[in-house]
């Protein structure tokens, strides 16, 4: 998009259609919403059940991929929407698919077993990225948090070795940190002390308070939930069979972090993405910035979006968080249209095609675009 027209944009008008549309979704909102999540739930204990189920006679990757997309699940079309508060006003039944319950206290391993706290990921990501996509401040600008590898001397052959070697591990090395450290320094600015030095040693060693949070808040707990507990469960069918899913576990680990890698990274990476010096200055603006800064994928149904984890509809998810994602799914083309009626960009693509531009980004191939420096 050119700077001339990233300027002509009728941002107020642009503010006015957008709040219209929400007016209309939440209007929309019911019951069925909240049975759409019910049943993209169930779809992802099935996977669950069954990749433990088959895991147990001989360590597969089939029995991998569906313990894992059964964890994608349950990140990304359970905690993320509930946890955006996308069902409290539809007040359900069961108070435990609310903002306030879900993943609180004891219920953590219950509604949410993951590397990162529930509290760490709403404040990083509820908070810090969605309202400062695409700035510096974002902790997920992909552009920003790899300028260490794009400025380096590396080969660039190597440079997208590590990234794909990041893409298996990246839950464990850079997002469970990441929220811990957030949460960390949100919580010392609530106290009004003064923000702890977190270097990255510093972050994970047992020596210092923020380390020893990381370890005894994150890391063990789940690490004794997934490749501890769990496989013992399976110790009366005897040691074999419990070594099989901690080998089937650990691969759907690594296949869980490479799944979520490739549909969230390129959200908001590629060079035909947009990134912002400061912060924006009116509600037209920040509209149209989630719309420059978010990409989508394929969409329209069900069956495609559950294996996206809902995901493909960042543009819509940045404009409005708090709504059920079956909404999304009608919102998609009016957002479309909206679009294409303001002469506003739509980027959407498959999702091997923004891996690509993503990565590209990440080891220094590209950059990101900037309003002030595209004319």
């Amino acid at each position: 998009m050119s700077l001339k027209s990233y300027q002509s944009v009728d941002r107020a008008q642009l503010a006015k259609d957008i709040s219209e549309l929400h007016r209309q979704a939440l209007a929309d909102m019911g019951p069925e919403d909240f049975r759409h999540l019910k049943r993209m739930e169930r779809w992802g204990k099935l996977c669950t059940l069954v990749g433990y189920g088959t895991g147990w006679i001989v360590p597969n990757p089939l029995s991998a991929l569906l313990i894992s997309q059964g964890s994608f699940t349950r990140w990304t079309q359970v905690a993320h929407p509930v946890v955006h508060r996308g069902y409290d006003k539809l007040k359900p039944d069961d108070k435990n698919y609310t903002s306030k319950v879900f993943a609180k206290g004891w219920r953590r391993f219950l509604d949410w077993p993951d590397w990162m706290t529930p509290a760490g990921w709403h404040h990083e990501h509820d908070h810090l990225h969605h309202y400062s996509l695409g700035e510096i401040t974002d902790p997920n600008n992909a552009q920003h948090n790899m300028e260490w590898l794009r400025q380096s001397t590396l080969p660039m052959w190597l440079r997208y070795l590590i990234v794909a070697v990041f893409s298996g591990i990246w839950k464990l090395s850079y997002y469970t940190p990441r929220t811990h450290k957030e949460l960390c320094l949100e919580a010392a600015r609530h106290q009004q002390q003064t923000a702890p030095v977190m270097t990255r040693l510093g972050a994970w060693s047992l020596f210092t308070p923020q380390g020893r949070g990381l370890w005894l808040d994150s890391i063990l707990p789940y690490m004794t939930y997934r490749f501890a507990v769990l496989p013992a469960l399976f110790l009366p069918l005897g040691t074999v069979a419990a070594t099989n899913v901690l080998l089937t576990s650990v691969m759907a680990e690594i296949f869980t972090n490479m799944h979520s890698f490739l549909v969230m990274i390129p959200n908001h990476a590629g060079d035909d993405v947009m990134m912002f010096d400061e912060k924006s200055n009116s509600k037209g603006e920040f509209y149209l910035r989630q719309i420059l800064g978010s990409v989508n994928y394929p969409t329209g149904s069900n069956f495609n979006d559950f294996f996206y984890g809902w995901l493909n509809y960042q543009i819509e998810h940045h404009l409005w968080p708090d709504l059920p994602l079956s909404q999304y799914q009608k919102l998609q083309p009016q957002v479309q249209a909206l679009c294409h009626k303001h002469n506003i960009p739509y980027c959407q693509q498959s999702v091997f095609k923004r891996l690509l531009k993503a990565v590209d980004i990440m080891v220094g191939k590209t950059s990101m675009l900037k309003p002030l420096a595209h004319g």
